[in-house]
């Protein structure tokens, strides 16, 4: 079992996976990538990303209301992730 979870974006899209678990939650179709993950703090997240014609930005997701809107048992989901990484392959 990995101790981080990984942030991508295909499309509208941005997807949070850890282990077996996927969350897609809309987005900006105008963002290109995420770019690195500035800091991790139980499911609220600051990342760089880059955007059609802009240049790249400081955004924050919390995850939090995401997980509860999806009936997730909030603190046991968040409590084994240690980090967040960027998936480059998207």
């Amino acid at each position: 079992m990995k101790d981080y979870a990984i942030l991508t974006n295909r499309g509208k899209y941005s997807i949070f996976e850890f282990n077996d678990q996927i969350i897609r939650f809309a987005t900006s179709d105008k963002l290109e990538k995420y770019t690195r993950v500035i800091e991790w703090d139980k499911g609220y997240i600051v990342v760089m990303a880059k955007y059609k014609n802009l240049e790249e930005v400081e955004e924050y997701i919390d995850l939090v209301p995401i997980l509860e809107r999806l009936y997730y048992d909030v603190d046991e989901f968040l409590k084994p992730i240690k980090g967040v990484k960027i998936d480059d392959a998207a």
